[in-house]
């Protein structure tokens, strides 16, 4: 959510491989938070999920990865919490990463373009929502607006998207290097889309 103009129009002018490294990029961004509330409330696999990225990833430069969707699907399934099972916050965060791996998979498997552009909107709404639940109660529809879109934790989740899209629309065809380049970036910053970070 950048504010050039029509972030949107430009993320939906990308071509499908593009919109797919912009996706998965944002979905290995989401995993620490999954990867907190799998540690401090005991449930899920947090491996289930890196692999499935790690073949996202591997997939995006090398079209002989191939693995079975349906399987990877079911297991991310199995591992996807359900808010009413927790009273902690982390909850969201964690269920919206695992939402949004299995989202771009299936939408990666029937080229569903709207799906994958989507997962931007997926990776800002958990922004917001976590600094909704940070916000003062009392604050009323327009002022929560303002605190949300104001507070530098939305700042840098638009910025960092907009900063992905001017790299991959640099990029028209996706190269190893890139993609490569991307995974190790992000996963050396450690820091996810809500700020929480797993060393």
């Amino acid at each position: 959510m950048s504010n050039k103009a029509g972030f949107f129009k430009r993320l939906k002018a990308l071509s499908l491989p593009q919109k797919q490294l912009f996706a998965v990029a944002l979905c290995q961004r989401m995993l620490p938070n999954y990867q907190l509330f799998s540690e401090v409330c005991e449930f899920g696999q947090p491996t289930v999920l890196s692999t499935a990225l790690d073949l996202l990833w591997q997939s995006q430069y090398d079209k002989k990865v191939k693995f079975n969707v349906d399987v990877h699907l079911q297991r991310l399934d199995e591992n996807t919490p359900d808010p009413a099972d927790f009273e902690a916050y982390g909850v969201y965060p964690a269920m919206d990463a695992a939402v949004a791996i299995s989202t771009l998979m299936s939408a990666i498997q029937a080229k569903a373009e709207e799906d994958i552009v989507n997962i931007s909107k997926l990776s800002s709404s958990t922004v917001a929502n976590y600094i909704e639940a940070l916000s003062d109660e009392s604050l009323m529809d327009e002022a929560l607006d303002d605190f949300v879109f104001s507070h530098p934790v939305m700042a840098e989740e638009k910025e960092l998207q907009g900063m992905l899209l001017d790299i991959i629309e640099a990029n028209p065809t996706i190269q190893a290097d890139l993609v490569k380049g991307l995974r190790k970036d992000i996963i050396e910053a450690g820091v996810s889309n809500i700020g929480i970070s797993i060393d």
